[in-house]
């Protein structure tokens, strides 16, 4: 035992306090510096402390389809009913074996800004695409470049504006929101959770000037970037990175703006079911070990962290002492109310759905998953060819 003013702790006690203190610090310095990052830059927007461009550029809006007739039918007219001055919007149909090459004939027919190509039957890329993007770029008669999914609606008609706005001359990337639609049940609450989460992450670190990801449903750049890098040639062995890839591989510290407007909001059709969820996760996280080292270490710091305050704050109540046991209390009650003001007024602001009781379950949960999906997931799935849809 060690005494301490007047009070007696045992070694592990004390270590577990210590520990449990360390990792609660950096989780308050990981939430007020990164995920409050959304709101810190509309404070400053608010003061007119942000630049924006005050003319509006041309802008090419790309967007890759296969087999999404329907979806096309549903979101396109949003896309193409835009509120901006000079605008295109380019269609690439990989390989569709549905209705889409007929939908796309008889849109170019009522959209006059809507033009289409296609990839060449049989191609013969791990990720087709990768090479429908490069010939809706290719194909693309303006410099910005503003990509999105087919199934995805932009907020409303000031989307493209909303995005366009942060072109200015040292500007290469712009990061955007990408939400999924509401839907009834505990999955849809887990999938707008953890979608929000990692926004606010990507989002917060490109504010601090960490940037290292986007995502493609909501993703702007400059074509003179693209083929400055290449385009995705350094990528083409893989199936997915289409998006964050890119964005890890050319993001600078100056070079990448985040728009937080909620008319820059896109909303997009979620899984609903939790085995296509966990097989999108998968395409997603099987190309983070590409990520830059200072993205990689950054990004997982915060986990290991969050696994050690939960740890040690197990432990700490199993065998602690009544005083180390409200320490730790009142750490988790501290941590929980500043995680709820960051996250809901976050989601406010976005137009999300908010959380409460459900968060640390979700806090708990999603980390696990993911090391799951990095681990022996990608051990199941070794050979196989993941494709973008």
């Amino acid at each position: 035992m060690i005494e301490f003013s007047g009070f007696s702790f045992s070694l592990v006690e004390l270590i577990l306090t210590a520990i449990l203190l360390l990792a609660f610090v950096y989780q308050l310095y990981f939430y007020f510096h990164y995920l409050n990052g959304v709101l810190r830059l509309r404070t400053k927007i608010k003061k007119n402390k942000i630049t924006f461009l005050d003319e509006k550029p041309p802008v090419s809006v790309i967007i890759c389809a296969k087999d999404e007739a329907e979806n096309l039918r549903k979101f396109l007219p949003f896309v193409l009913h835009q509120d901006y001055p000079e605008f295109e919007v380019i269609v690439i149909n990989d390989g569709s074996t549905d209705e889409t090459d007929q939908l796309l004939n008889d849109l170019c027919i009522e959209y006059p800004n809507l033009r289409t190509t296609f990839v060449p039957v049989g191609a013969n890329n791990r990720s087709t695409k990768k090479l429908g993007l490069t010939l809706g770029i290719k194909a693309s008669k303006y410099e910005l470049l503003l990509f999105t999914d087919a199934d995805c609606m932009p907020e409303n008609k000031n989307w493209i504006a909303s995005i366009a706005n942060n072109f200015t001359p040292e500007t290469d990337f712009v990061l955007g929101y990408g939400a999924y639609f509401y839907k009834k049940g505990l999955l849809n609450r887990l999938i707008s959770y953890d979608t929000l989460f990692i926004a606010l992450q990507y989002m917060g670190m490109a504010a601090a000037r960490k940037p290292y990801m986007g995502v493609g449903r909501n993703l702007a750049y400059r074509k003179e970037t693209f083929f400055a890098q290449k385009g995705f040639a350094s990528t083409l062995h893989l199936s997915s990175g289409d998006d964050d890839l890119m964005v890890n591989k050319a993001c600078t510290p100056r070079n990448t703006r985040i728009e937080i407007a909620p008319d820059s909001v896109t909303w997009s059709e979620p899984n609903t079911t939790f085995k296509g969820w966990l097989f999108q996760k998968e395409r997603h996280l099987s190309v983070s070990s590409f990520y830059k080292s200072s993205s990689k270490l950054r990004i997982a710091i915060e986990p290991i962290v969050r696994a050690l305050f939960y740890a040690s704050l197990i432990f700490t109540i199993l065998v602690g002492s009544l005083y180390t046991i409200i320490l730790a209390g009142v750490l988790f009650l501290v941590r929980f109310i500043i995680q709820l003001s960051i996250i809901n007024s976050s989601a406010k602001h976005f137009g999300n759905r908010k959380f409460f009781f459900l968060l640390p379950v979700f806090d708990i949960y999603l980390p696990l998953l993911n090391l799951y999906i990095l681990t022996f997931g990608r051990m199941k799935n070794k050979g196989k060819t993941v494709r973008w849809k």
